[in-house]
């Protein structure tokens, strides 16, 4: 199947990363060459995947795999499955995967994937028969060292464990090192599931640190109760901080004395969803992002702070722990009334952190203690705070508030590793 590049380009969460994209060029003084290479994916791939249903019918589904660059190292990025997945939307994930790749100074390129469907809505055997067509039809693109998919948005790491046999059936011997978020029992890392959530807790925490608070007296309201959100909540309660608010799309709950996360973690295991939550007030989405707390954490999809609730916001710091959850009119607005942004690219590198962990793991089958894996998490992400926070003092921006942009920063710090790096390899002149 085709696709046209206005079906990237005319993308909403794509024209936000071209729009930072533009921003942080101009105010570094980027190579022209290198932001155009930028602009648009190397490899965008858009696949048919039938599937013979339990009820003997065959239905086909949609999936996606976009490439954006691999000057780092190879493509790197999670696979997703949700009914909003189209061409545009991966490539967007795809690009930021890059610049959160260079960021973090990890040796990988930035990809994405995912499939249309409601992955509730299918069976067991119709998800694995799902997971294992679409790997099939991916097999010539991906690789330990080609491009090593993920878990994401309504995947796991069972999905992971059904990509890795089926490429592995392909190839005629076991590959372990092609998927990254597998069980610890094949291959996977230990402290994996809880490192996206673990993460966004490193970064609150420095970020906590610079407007002169400490996390144990901080209040935390945490829209996204899935993989992030979960484990933040679990990760910020045991530092110290009131978890005083959770949403899911079924809606929120809030205590201002604090929640019992993990009597709430067992009501959700049990009914599915946040609702109907008894030892607590029920609110709305909205009403959660509009909360007087310490720090706001998005945790769910793109483009949940926008111009229409921007003013709105109470919360004088934001941790993006979703792709994209602020958009650029609402980021700039915020920034210029003293919120303080960690960005996405910073905030949710977690997973990728632990995930390349993995990769070297599986290429060396030598593996590390849960302990290990989070300190050395914790190394890479508060360095990598430090190194945004002192590029914004290096190039200081004209906003108005009393943060610097860590937004444009932490974009800034990303490009200028990555045009390094292309010149070196002769891609930009």
């Amino acid at each position: 199947m085709t696709y046209s590049e206005d079906e990237i380009l005319k993308n909403p969460l794509y024209q936000s990363v071209l729009y930072e994209l533009e921003k942080a060029g101009k105010h570094i003084g980027i190579n022209r060459n290198v932001m155009e290479r930028l602009k648009l994916p190397r490899r965008s791939i858009r696949v048919s995947i039938p599937v013979r249903m339990d009820n003997d019918r065959v239905q086909v589904f949609n999936g996606y795999r976009v490439q954006h660059n691999h000057t780092l190292g190879p493509f790197k990025g999670g696979i997703r499955y949700h009914p909003g997945v189209n061409i545009g939307e991966v490539a967007a994930l795809a690009a930021l995967m890059t610049y959160k790749n260079s960021l973090l100074n990890l040796p990988l390129g930035g990809a994405k994937g995912g499939v249309q469907l409601d992955p509730s809505a299918l069976s067991k055997a119709e998800l694995e028969a799902l997971t294992r067509r679409f790997t099939s039809e991916l097999s010539p693109f991906i690789g330990p060292d080609k491009d090593i998919p993920a878990p994401d948005v309504g995947t796991n790491s069972e999905t992971m464990a059904w990509m890795l046999d089926t490429f592995s059936l392909e190839s005629g011997f076991s590959q372990t090192g092609v998927v990254t978020g597998k069980p610890v029992e094949i291959g996977g890392s230990k402290g994996r599931s809880c490192a996206t959530g673990l993460g966004v807790v490193y970064i609150l925490e420095k970020s906590l640190e610079v407007q002169n608070k400490n996390i144990s007296e901080a209040t935390i309201a945490v829209q996204g109760f899935g993989k992030v959100g979960l484990h933040a909540c679990v990760e910020a309660h045991a530092m110290g901080a009131r978890i005083v608010a959770v949403s899911d799309r079924s809606g929120g709950v809030y205590n201002p004395k604090g929640l019992n996360v993990t009597d709430l973690i067992n009501y959700v295991g049990a009914n599915r969803l946040i609702k109907g939550y008894p030892k607590a007030k029920s609110i709305s989405n909205e009403d959660l992002l509009a909360l007087e707390v310490d720090a706001l954490i998005p945790c769910a999809l793109d483009g949940v702070i926008n111009s229409k609730n921007m003013k709105s916001i109470r919360a004088p710091l934001i941790v993006e722990g979703a792709n994209g959850p602020t958009t650029p009119e609402a980021g700039e607005y915020l920034v210029n009334n003293d919120v303080l942004i960690a960005p996405d690219i910073l905030a949710n590198g977690g997973g990728v952190v632990v995930s390349y962990f993995e990769w070297v793991q599986d290429i060396g089958w030598l593996f590390w203690t849960e302990k290990q894996v989070r300190d050395k998490l914790k190394d890479v992400m508060y360095s990598s705070f430090e190194k945004v926070w002192n590029f914004a003092e290096d190039y200081p921006d004209k906003t108005k508030g009393k943060y610097k942009d860590l937004r444009l920063a932490a974009m800034g710090a990303s490009l200028m590793r990555l045009e390094k790096a292309m010149k070196l390899r002769g891609q930009a002149w």
